[in-house]
């Protein structure tokens, strides 16, 4: 259980730091919450996750700009940002993570190819979005996006 290391390692440093997070998650459908909430001391860290699976809880819940979603799609930069900003903002938290992508088998077009994700990763200083393209299952595309978060998060607090 690599991730779960790695997991614990970051719960750790981000208690020591007073560091929080919260994720809205889309085509992960909680499972980067569920990975975190499965050590013991997230809770000191770990604010919130919200599925925003549809559209419209992207818009409800986390104030995704309709306009957004009708110009770019649900899967895109501009909404993988947003997502990230606003969880940090509506959560209160130091760090704000958005997921949107295709996770399939169904639902890719050529522009947008299952295996599709966009990650955002929010501070108080930037925010910032990756465009990453896994060619797997469901179940291995997700672990491939935590595996990418767990970078990322390692990266701000080294």
């Amino acid at each position: 259980m690599e991730f779960l290391e790695k997991i614990k390692e970051i719960i750790t440093k981000f208690t020591d730091g007073k560091i929080n997070l919260a994720i809205a998650e889309s085509c992960t459908g909680g499972y980067i919450s569920n990975m975190f909430t499965n050590i013991s001391g997230a809770s000191k860290v770990f604010e919130r996750g919200i599925i925003c699976y549809s559209n419209a809880s992207k818009v409800a819940l986390l104030n995704v700009d309709p306009e957004s979603i009708n110009q770019h799609g649900a899967v895109s930069e501009t909404v993988a940002k947003q997502l990230a900003n606003n969880i940090r903002v509506l959560s209160n938290v130091t760090i704000g993570i958005g997921i949107t992508g295709i996770a399939g088998p169904t639902g890719g077009t050529l522009e947008k190819p299952v295996g599709l994700v966009y990650i955002g990763i929010s501070t108080s200083v930037k925010t910032i979005v990756e465009k990453h393209h896994f060619d797997v299952d469901r179940i291995t595309f997700k672990a491939k996006i935590l595996e990418k978060i767990l970078l990322l998060l390692q990266n701000l607090i080294q």
